[in-house]
C-alpha cells in the first residue's frame, strides 16, 4: 500500500509531465489537421500538409542548412569538449576548477547574452555573419555538452589504466587510443547526440549569427510572426520534435549502457 505522501508525489509528478508534454501533443495533433488554421476541436485529419510542406523549398533549404550546422558544431564540439576534459582531468593546480567554470559558462548564461557577445565579436573582427558563424555560435554550447559527459566518465575511471599502460610500454597516443577512447566511447557518443539535438532547434544564438541565413526555427518564428503557413508550422514542429527526441533517447540508451560498455 501506498503512502498519502508517496501519492501526493506521484501526483505532482504527473501534474508536471502533464504540463510539460500536453502542449507538445496538442502540436503534434495540428500537425495532423485538415483545417488550414489550427482551431480545437478539429475537424477532420490530413495528410497533405506533409507533401506541401516537402516540396516548399524554403523549408527544405533551412532544414538542410539546421541539419549541415548541427552537423558540423558536433563534430567540433566531440573534438574540442573530449580534449578538454581529458585536459582537466589530469590538472591537479588550484586552477582546475576555474577553468571548469569557464568551459561551461557559455551554457549556464542565457541564450541572448551569448548571441550578442558572439554578434559584437565577429563585428569587431570584420566578420560578415553567415553558415560559419551560425557553426561557431552553436559550438560555444555544443562543447559544453560533450564536455560534461566525457568529464563524469574520466572522474569514474582509475588512473592506474593509464599508468599501467604506459608501464608496460605503450606511448600516449596507443594510450589514449587502445584504452582511454574505448572506455569514452559511449560518453562521447552519447554527448555527441545530446549536443546535435540541441544545436538542431537552437533559435536564440542562431538569431544573432545567421544574418540572412535561415534554419528551421528561425523558419517557424517568421512564418508564425506574419500569420502565414500556420499548417506547415505545425508539420516543421512535428518534425523538429522527431529530430530532437530521437537523438536523446539514443543517448539515454548510451549512459544507461555506460557501465556495461567501460567494462
Amino acid at each position: 500500500m501506498h503512502s498519502r505522501g508517496e501519492w501526493l508525489i506521484w501526483a505532482a509528478v504527473a501534474a508536471i509531465l502533464a504540463f510539460l508534454f500536453i502542449p507538445v501533443v496538442i502540436i503534434v495533433v495540428y500537425a495532423f489537421s485538415a483545417a488550414p488554421i489550427p482551431a480545437w476541436p478539429l475537424t477532420g485529419f490530413a495528410l497533405h500538409w506533409f507533401a506541401d510542406t516537402w516540396n516548399d523549398d524554403e523549408v527544405r533549404e533551412a532544414l538542410i542548412l539546421s541539419l549541415k550546422v548541427a552537423a558540423l558544431a558536433t563534430c567540433m564540439a566531440v573534438v574540442l569538449g573530449t580534449l578538454a576534459a581529458m585536459a582537466v582531468a589530469r590538472m591537479r593546480s588550484v586552477g582546475k576548477e576555474v577553468v571548469s567554470f569557464v568551459v561551461v559558462l557559455p551554457i549556464a548564461l542565457p541564450g541572448i547574452l551569448t548571441g550578442m557577445a558572439l554578434a559584437s565579436y565577429f563585428a569587431f573582427w570584420g566578420l560578415n555573419l553567415s553558415y560559419w558563424t551560425i557553426v561557431a555560435g552553436h559550438a560555444t554550447f555544443c562543447v559544453v555538452i560533450v564536455y560534461n559527459n566525457v568529464i563524469a566518465r574520466l572522474r569514474r575511471l582509475p588512473r592506474s589504466l593509464a599508468e599501467a599502460s604506459a608501464d608496460l610500454g605503450a606511448d600516449a597516443f596507443l594510450t589514449f587510443r587502445r584504452v582511454m577512447l574505448p572506455m569514452m566511447a559511449s560518453a562521447i557518443g552519447a554527448g555527441a547526440l545530446l549536443a546535435f539535438a540541441l544545436s538542431f532547434d537552437e533559435v536564440i544564438v542562431t538569431t544573432f549569427t545567421a544574418g540572412a541565413q535561415n534554419t528551421l526555427p528561425l523558419w517557424i518564428f517568421g512564418a508564425i510572426r506574419l500569420g502565414q503557413k500556420l499548417p506547415e508550422v505545425n508539420v516543421v514542429v512535428f518534425a523538429i520534435i522527431l529530430f530532437t527526441a530521437v537523438p536523446v533517447l539514443l543517448a539515454q540508451r548510451l549512459i544507461g549502457d555506460s557501465g556495461r560498455v567501460a567494462r
